[in-house]
């Protein structure tokens, strides 16, 4: 990974860091916020005690803020101290369906609607005096209600205009579901970044009998709209690149979609050849699950589904049976959502965690700093594949 004193922090702060972490994204929060302490703690220059570098080393840069809910179940956002001059950067996970709150009495569960007006309630309460906002919010809200196709509200795009319509100046996301919903909002700062380099670091960290080249592993994007990354991973990879579309019947409509009848291949043989299966989320797992079966069919070796957003809207027993099956050998998601621990103990399991990423980008940007170098991780990939190969990893 690329280390702090790599890179050139030789601007001064755009402000005082803070961060506030909304409470469904705090476990992610709190790893950032360790990352950033210690390397401000041991990062040596002679202008640290400068009048430019005030508040630069502390022990957490996460501020104390809440969004309590009065009995009727409406909430309030509050910041218990001054955040005036100060880069502000909130974090928050729209998906986490863990948290609750009480509604006249009973209990409910939060959903992306109630995590997006908590943020909104936040920046409310910043109330214009911080130097800039930034927001990261890893899965995109609405991201999935991207384009019109009917008479349809366009949610995301909307969302996005009244974060920028609130004053925040920057938002950040992860393998947005389609990243041209930026064009929502010209003016401002939108970059989604790709988590490949996790992906391929939690693989070979784990799996220590590759083969990483043409003949032996390939790379399978389970549909068109994803085919982007599949091209990148297999680019940097040295590999060859298959790819499943989606045939519809498009007469009906369940559950807000028109149902798959079959997927089709497009790609060379598979046949013997490991498999990494890479896609922008697991939210059913049908599709992945199908694929993978579709490529055991044709004679694939090993299945290793790689996702960023894991959400396992229906549960976890039908990857156990397809692990238990054969179907699948490794299961790869990203922490910047909820994990439920029932997860995280899977045996199939691999957890790859990108707070320090995430630590990387905001260390950066407080300098000013351009984080391009940060988007591309080829190189460190390639550095990656070496020390595998020599099996330094």
């Amino acid at each position: 990974m690329l280390q702090r004193e790599d890179r050139k922090l030789e601007t001064i702060p755009v402000g005082t860091l803070g961060m506030i972490p909304l409470e469904g994204c705090r476990p992610l929060g709190e790893k950032v916020d360790y990352y950033l302490a210690k390397w401000r703690k041991e990062w040596e220059s002679e202008h640290k005690s400068t009048l430019a570098f005030a508040g630069y080393q502390r022990d957490s840069y996460i501020l104390d803020a809440s969004v309590p809910r009065f009995g009727s179940g409406e909430a309030k956002g509050i910041i218990n101290e001054s955040v005036r001059g100060y880069d502000l950067y909130l974090l928050v996970d729209v998906t986490n369906h863990s948290l609750t709150y009480s509604l006249f009495d009973q209990e409910n569960h939060m959903s992306p609607d109630d995590h997006y007006q908590n943020l909104k309630r936040i920046i409310a309460a910043v109330g214009g005096k911080a130097r800039r906002i930034t927001v990261i919010m890893p899965f995109l809200y609405e991201s999935r209600q991207h384009k019109r196709n009917n008479r349809e509200s366009l949610d995301c795009a909307l969302a996005l205009q009244e974060l920028v319509g609130m004053g925040v100046d920057n938002i950040i996301t992860f393998d947005a579901h389609d990243p041209r919903v930026q064009n929502a909002i010209p003016l401002h700062g939108f970059e989604t970044v790709q988590p490949s380099y996790q992906f391929i670091k939690g693989l070979l960290k784990n799996q220590k009998d590759l083969t990483i080249d043409a003949d032996h592993m390939m790379v399978i994007s389970p549909d068109e709209g994803g085919m982007g990354r599949a091209i990148y991973m297999a680019n940097v990879l040295g590999l060859d690149m298959g790819m499943f579309y989606k045939r519809r019947d498009y007469t009906q409509i369940v559950n807000g979609k028109n149902p798959i009848v079959a997927h089709e291949f497009l790609g060379s043989s598979v046949e013997g050849k490991d498999m990494i299966i890479i896609d922008d989320m697991i939210s059913s797992g049908d599709s992945m699950l199908e694929v993978a079966a579709e490529l055991k069919a044709r004679k694939a070796r090993r299945i290793f589904a790689c996702s960023t957003f894991g959400l396992f809207t229906n549960g976890l027993e039908k990857f156990d049976k397809a692990y238990e099956d054969g179907i699948i050998d490794r299961v790869l998601t990203t922490n910047l959502i909820y994990q439920p621990q029932e997860l995280l103990d899977r045996p199939y399991y691999i957890n790859c965690d990108l707070s320090k990423y995430i630590a990387y980008i905001i260390d950066t940007l407080n300098h000013d700093g351009s984080i391009s170098q940060l988007l591309d991780p080829s190189e460190r990939i390639q550095n990656l594949l070496n020390k595998y190969r020599n099996h330094q990893l």
